[in-house]
């Protein structure tokens, strides 16, 4: 049985704008309709022997991990919520001290590209056979230009392997090249791409973790004895997993391991870590441009151009980048790209929402619009999907006005229930029990008029709650 283990971890910083901390990269649909986590979920339909995905995920994003594999009818075996980041090796633990110790565990980043899905299927087959007799595998993609941007791995002899493809011991792995090493390592046609996916049999991957790196395996068994169930959800232990070490499934087994073998495969793979190599696997025009959205170029060449909101005109431009969003754009260089992180890195040290946030944030229940804001007051569009019911709460700090606009709402305020049709509206006054619920078929929509002397997220004090919040602040 090959179980698919999601890594959902990431937050995308190099293609900002449009991925942020709160709603990163894997989530959303670059390349496509579907998102890049949707995809990674449908990448083994079809396969024979294939188990339910377990997903391991950022606790924040949980809600929006479950609700798109709900969109697209897949039913993870769990979704597992980390506290804290702590790389891939310790999420890969919990994934094998989860399974059967003959499983045989598929690690997939969400928010990789994978064009080819029939070619990386058969890449699969061929690691298969190798993880089942206690190689551990990873997938090497062939080079076809010589990239910086990624490590390398150095093939060592052939292993013989049933399958369509050949197969390598891993003789090293290398970091990532500046220019003249990357066209040497290309020329020398003996180093592949490291993908970060891999294979292997659940106990075989513990016996090596457990060699190198006894204290993650130790902090890891801790964190899952004393995880408890959220929901659809198991939140690992945030104290123990929190003392157990990051490092990545690299750094931590397979530079170290004499069991790593190689299977090549070039299934159209591009981990999309930067606009640039967004620009690289889409779909140009004959101006080499991508453009998105209410766009007019004039005289532009070789650049990516991305509107969401309003026109944007340009005029003469070559290899850049535009990405335009509700409260943010970016303008760069196509080939200075990886320095977006700067510019993150930048907004958060100056304490920005826009590096975390969109305008628009998700909730289980529905959505928020920030559409204003000021001294004392801010203005919000909330939208409550049918059925949905945020939780029962009450400000310190501020007081709301509410105004239907679509749909019906039911609302408790002081103790009473009353309903609400387009165009009526109600008033919560400061320090009142109140609660909003959607029990029509079609989405409510309402704008919220805030007043008071603090209007942050963090002035809520839940009563009860459908999602399991309760009494936290908002997440």
């Amino acid at each position: 049985m090959i179980i698919p283990v999601i890594l959902s971890g990431g937050s995308g910083t190099r293609l900002w704008p449009l991925s942020r901390e709160l709603y990163p990269k894997q989530l959303l649909a670059l390349a496509g309709d579907a998102t890049l986590l949707q995809q990674t979920a449908r990448r083994l339909e079809h396969f024979d022997g294939v188990g339910a995905p377990l997903v391991i995920c950022n606790e924040e994003h949980r809600f929006l991990v479950a609700e798109q594999l709900r969109a697209i009818d897949v039913r993870p075996a769990a979704i597992v919520l980390e506290p804290v980041g702590r790389n891939t090796a310790p999420a890969a633990a919990i994934a094998a001290l989860k399974a059967d110790g003959d499983a045989l565990l598929l690690v997939l980043p969400a928010d990789h590209l994978i064009r080819d899905p029939a070619a990386f299927q058969r890449a699969v087959a061929t690691g298969a056979g190798l993880a089942a007799a206690d190689h551990l595998v990873t997938f090497g993609i062939t080079p076809h230009h010589p990239e910086t941007g990624y490590g390398y791995i150095r093939k060592g002899e052939k292993i013989a392997a049933d399958g369509a493809l050949p197969a390598f011991r891993v003789e090293r792995f290398v970091e990532k090249p500046d220019r003249a090493t990357a066209e040497a390592y290309l020329a020398d046609g003996g180093y592949l791409w490291n993908s970060g996916m891999f294979l292997f049999k659940a106990a075989t991957f513990l016996a090596e973790l457990d060699r190198f790196r006894p204290e993650m395996v130790e902090a890891c068994r801790r964190a899952l004895a004393s995880a408890a169930t959220d929901l659809d959800f198991l939140r690992l232990d945030k104290a123990a997993f929190t003392s157990c070490p990051a490092d990545s499934i690299d750094y931590a087994v397979f530079e170290q391991t004499a069991r790593a073998a190689v299977v090549p495969v070039d299934p159209g793979w591009s981990d999309i870590g930067s606009w640039s190599a967004l620009w690289e696997v889409g779909d140009r025009d004959e101006l080499g441009n991508i453009v998105k959205g209410d766009v007019l170029p004039v005289d532009c060449h070789d650049s990516y151009i991305l509107a969401e909101n309003r026109l944007v005109a340009t005029v003469g431009l070559r290899d850049t980048i535009i990405v335009e969003t509700a409260d943010a754009v970016l303008v760069a260089d196509r080939h200075r790209v990886q320095d977006v992180k700067t510019v993150v890195n930048r907004l958060k040290k100056e304490g920005r929402p826009e590096a975390n946030l969109h305008r628009r944030v998700y909730r289980p229940w529905g959505n928020y619009e920030n559409l204003s804001a000021g001294d004392r007051y801010q203005v919000k569009r909330i939208t409550v999907n049918p059925g949905a019911i945020l939780s029962l709460q009450m400000h310190h700090h501020r007081a709301e006005h509410w105004v239907v606009v679509k749909g019906t709402a039911r609302i408790t305020s002081d103790g009473k229930v009353f309903m609400l049709s387009e165009n009526q509206s109600t008033y919560i006054p400061l320090g009142v029990q109140h609660r909003l619920e959607n029990p029509g078929v079609i989405p409510l929509e309402l704008i919220e008029v805030q007043s008071g002397s603090y209007l942050g997220e963090d002035d809520i004090v839940r009563f009860d709650d459908n999602y399991g919040r309760a009494p936290a602040p908002e997440q």
